[in-house]
């Protein structure tokens, strides 16, 4: 069966919305290929359902109430681009950073690419300088709910 553009589009809310908000491991292989090149927005690549689930547990161990919100979905071809805002609590340590407790709020972007209907790359770029930010000082309060 031939995937449409709003397929591709669903698959990537699924990706978002049941694998990473809810940790649902299960749907993996419905929605990524078994050779699926991640580069993820903390800047670790890792290849195949393995390497993907490694990735999300180290973002899990430090921030277990992770989530995920897509702004926006652009798509043509076999390629759907996201708009993004990622959200947590840094409960564990990342980048050599103990544990805050700081709520964070970073923007990012992604581009997915399809092949047989499942993602078969995924290039996540997130705004890393300002989770750094907000992990190593506090800033003035600019009015945006974390």
């Amino acid at each position: 069966m031939t995937q449409t553009i709003e397929d591709h589009k669903k698959t990537v809310r699924r990706f978002y919305e049941e694998l990473w908000n809810k940790w649902d491991y299960g749907i993996i292989g419905e929605i990524l290929t078994p050779d699926v090149g991640f580069h993820g927005s903390l800047g670790v690549q890792n290849n195949g359902h393995q390497g993907f689930t490694d990735y999300a547990e180290m973002v899990r161990r430090a921030f277990p109430d992770f989530t995920n919100s897509v702004e926006e979905l652009i798509a043509e071809g076999d390629k759907v681009a996201a708009c993004l805002t990622h959200r947590g609590t840094q409960l564990g340590e990342i980048f050599n950073i103990e544990p805050t407790g700081r709520k964070t709020r970073y923007i990012g972007t992604a581009i997915f690419v399809f092949r047989d209907g499942l993602i078969s790359n995924a290039w996540v770029l997130g705004d890393r300088l300002e989770l750094l930010q907000q992990l190593n000082e506090r800033l003035p309060d600019d009015g945006v709910e974390l």
